[in-house]
């Protein structure tokens, strides 16, 4: 059962139904499946196709701002946003993208993005960081993922997400200190994104060993629950981040399908890995 079929307690939003798209995951002894999405990729229609089809099966859907600079990512993301962008996506084109996945979903959505986008914004809200906020709140994002903004650096964009009940999620790693995991699990709400390796996205073939160390001691620091991501290839390694972690984010395994898509009709074999990925996080 995905977090859109849990029970309805009532309008919930931003970090509150982040927090009951784990609560949800986790009752059912589940760890939360958060599949990713490059918004405009392959084109508008695709994409949109694409999103409807993953929120199927997600608890927390993960759409990704495409950016000429994506330092974290790896090739397969990379070209994504690279296409993503001839094909004239745009931040407001992203936003609009929510808009109409929120329609017809109640499961949360986060979009992950620089910070240069957010600092550069301008749209009809405005200029900059709060702007940027706003437009994101209105649309219908519940989270903000945040790879390369160190939370100690981004007091203003944190008060502007809280202001209109918009998460922020930031990123630890197997490098991150205690002190660091402290500050940073503090500055995130609804859950804390942990990289599982050193390094930028991709699909990886295994789980890596002091995986669970890591989980343990962000939990630990913080008390939110911890989606780990950089590295899920399929449903083995989903479950093998599923035994150990809240939630199993899936970006460049999915993002090759996407990109296999003929039309906004061809969805079938996206739809059967993202069904066989969420199984995966069933904790046997």
């Amino acid at each position: 059962m995905s977090a859109a079929d849990a029970p309805a307690a009532g309008p919930a939003r931003g970090e509150a139904r982040v927090r009951a798209a784990f609560e949800a995951a986790a009752g059912a002894g589940r760890a939360a499946f958060v599949p990713f999405l490059t918004a405009g990729f392959p084109d508008a229609e695709r994409s949109l196709a694409a999103g409807r089809a993953l929120l199927r099966h997600a608890d927390l859907l993960e759409v990704g701002l495409p950016y000429s600079d994506p330092l974290g990512d790896g090739p397969t993301i990379q070209r994504a946003s690279e296409v993503a962008l001839a094909a004239g996506a745009t931040t407001r084109g992203t936003f609009d993208l929510v808009r109409a996945l929120r329609a017809g979903s109640g499961t949360p959505i986060a979009v992950m993005t620089y910070f240069n986008p957010v600092f550069a914004y301008q749209g009809p809200e405005g200029e900059g960081t709060e702007a940027f906020v706003r437009a994101a709140a209105d649309a219908g994002v519940d989270a903000l993922i945040l790879p390369d903004l160190p939370p100690d650096e981004g007091a203003d964009l944190i008060a502007a997400a809280r202001a209109v009940d918009v998460a922020t999620v930031f990123l630890v790693a197997p490098t991150s200190t205690d002190a660091r995991l402290s500050t940073v699990t503090h500055a995130c709400r609804g859950f804390v994104y942990a990289v599982s390796v050193t390094g930028v996205t991709g699909a990886r073939t295994g789980v890596p060993v002091d995986l669970a160390d890591l989980v343990g001691r962000t939990r630990s620091a913080g008390g939110l629950p911890v989606a780990v991501g950089f590295g899920v290839a399929d449903a083995a390694t989903a479950a093998g981040v599923a035994a150990v972690a809240d939630g199993v984010v899936v970006g460049s395994a999915l993002v090759d399908r996407v990109g296999g898509m003929r039309d906004a009709d061809d969805v079938a074999e996206l739809d059967a890995f993202a069904a066989e990925l969420a199984a995966a996080t069933v904790r046997r």
